[in-house]
This record gives structure tokens, C-alpha cells and sequence, in this order.
């Protein structure tokens, strides 16, 4: 599989981020790293490989040779979750760990660790070493937005954060939806949960007003957020 002009760079992108999901499963690490990861890959280190993009073009090593082939993708998705562990995780996960997941779910080709300490300096440049945190990320918010609502009405120990993680998820094979993550991370956060509040609470007990609620919480006006929420709902119904 290789991403060339020809091919849909979208299709790639996806497939990319479930391999990304289900690595950050297998390594068991926590919310915050996977959700890093997912940030770091998508909205910076995938668009980066533009031919249009300025450090792209600087930097010539066989792993970002052109067209780029989708077992590397997936390399540098395993190089964005270490990245986030290094960011929130004392110790980091082990390169043992990582290769032994490349050398299980990668088909196509072998890496060796030298090759994930290259494809490392190669994910960095290409950022130009600007990592960042997740400060007012869609996770953050929503944490935090659960937290509130589990303080304020008993129907909120009914919305499940699971839940709430698994459209988060969802979200990411969505073009449209995944660039609302990092542009609007407040609604998609706010619109998670009343998505959630709809899927999960029994109609008998779903009499709180979430949408008004979280209007007031988050100063999201509730026409925005309910398109957002409609959205979604709707992405989830057609996977």
C-alpha cells in the first residue's frame, strides 16, 4: 500500500489511526498518552507529509521516501504514541514493547529498534521538535466536563466515559468531525457527551436538560452544539 497523488490520502489516514487505537489498546496506556498520540499523528505529523510542506522537503532518509508506504505510516503511528509516553509516562514505554507490536501487526516489512530511534529524529523534524501538551484538548474538556455533570445530577453516573471515549475514537475516521477536534475541541467535547447522554440513559431518566446544561458550563450557544451533536450521531449510525 502506498500513499502516492494517486491514491486517497484520506483512506490511508484511517487505517493509520485504527492501527494507532488498537496499538494504544495492546499497550494498555492510559486516555491521555493515546489521545497525545492520536493529536500528534493526526493533526500534525500526517499533514506534514504534504509535498507542499517546507521540512518535508529538507529531509531525505528512506523511510520518508516518496511515495511513502503504508507499514511506514504505521511505524511512525508507534513512534507518536512513545513520543506521548515520554510527554505523560514515567518510565516510557520500551522500544522492546513497541517493536514487539511491529513485529506482530506490521506485515509487510520488518523494523529494527535503530529504525524506531530514525523514524523518532524523522517525527521530530518533521514538527520542527514542537511537541506541545494536550492544554485544552477534546479529552481534557470532556474529563472535566464529566466531572461536572457527575457532580451536579445523578443521571451523570449513567453517562458512561467509556462510552464517551469510543465515539471520541470513532471521531478520528471522520475527515470532517476528526478536524473539529482540534479546532473546536469544546463543542466536540460538550457535543461526546450529550451524544453519549443520548445513547446511553434510559428515555425514563433522560429528563435533565444536557444541552441547556452544557451551554451554561461551556458557552457553547446550544444551535451550534446540537448541529454538532446531529453530526456525530449521524457518523456513528452509518459505521
Amino acid at each position: 500500500m502506498e500513499i502516492s497523488p494517486s491514491s486517497s490520502a484520506s483512506s490511508y489516514r484511517i487505517e493509520a489511526v485504527k492501527f494507532l487505537i488498537k496499538s494504544a489498546e495492546n499497550l494498555k496506556v492510559f486516555p491521555i498518552i493515546k489521545y497525545s498520540a492520536l493529536s500528534l499523528f493526526n493533526h500534525r505529523f500526517f499533514p506534514s507529509l504534504s509535498s507542499s510542506s517546507p521540512s518535508r522537503n529538507n529531509i531525505h532518509h528512506w523511510l520518508l521516501k516518496k511515495p511513502l508506504i503504508f507499514p511506514h505510516l504505521q511505524l511512525f503511528s508507534l513512534i507518536s504514541l512513545w513520543i506521548s509516553s515520554k510527554t505523560y509516562n514515567s518510565p516510557p514505554i520500551s522500544v522492546k514493547s513497541l517493536k514487539s507490536i511491529s513485529d506482530q501487526q506490521i506485515k509487510d516489512q520488518h523494523f529494527t529498534k535503530s529504525d524506531f530511534l530514525d523514524a523518532e529524529i524523522l517525527f521530530l523534524q518533521l514538527l520542527n521538535f514542537e511537541i506541545g501538551t494536550l492544554k485544552n484538548s477534546a479529552f481534557l474538556v470532556m474529563e472535566e466536563l464529566m466531572m461536572k455533570l457527575k457532580e451536579v445530577a445523578k443521571v451523570g453516573e449513567m453517562v458512561s466515559f467509556e462510552v464517551c471515549c469510543d465515539i471520541m475514537d470513532l471521531i478520528y475516521e471522520s475527515d470532517e468531525i476528526s478536524q473539529m477536534l482540534k479546532d473546536s475541541p469544546v463543542y466536540i467535547a460538550a457535543a461526546i457527551i450529550a451524544s453519549t447522554y443520548a445513547m446511553t440513559v434510559p428515555k425514563q431518566r433522560n429528563e435533565f436538560p444536557v444541552i441547556g446544561w452544557l451551554n451554561f458550563v461551556s458557552g457553547c450557544i446550544e444551535e451550534d452544539l446540537m448541529w454538532v451533536v446531529k453530526l456525530i450521531l449521524d457518523f456513528v449510525v452509518r459505521l
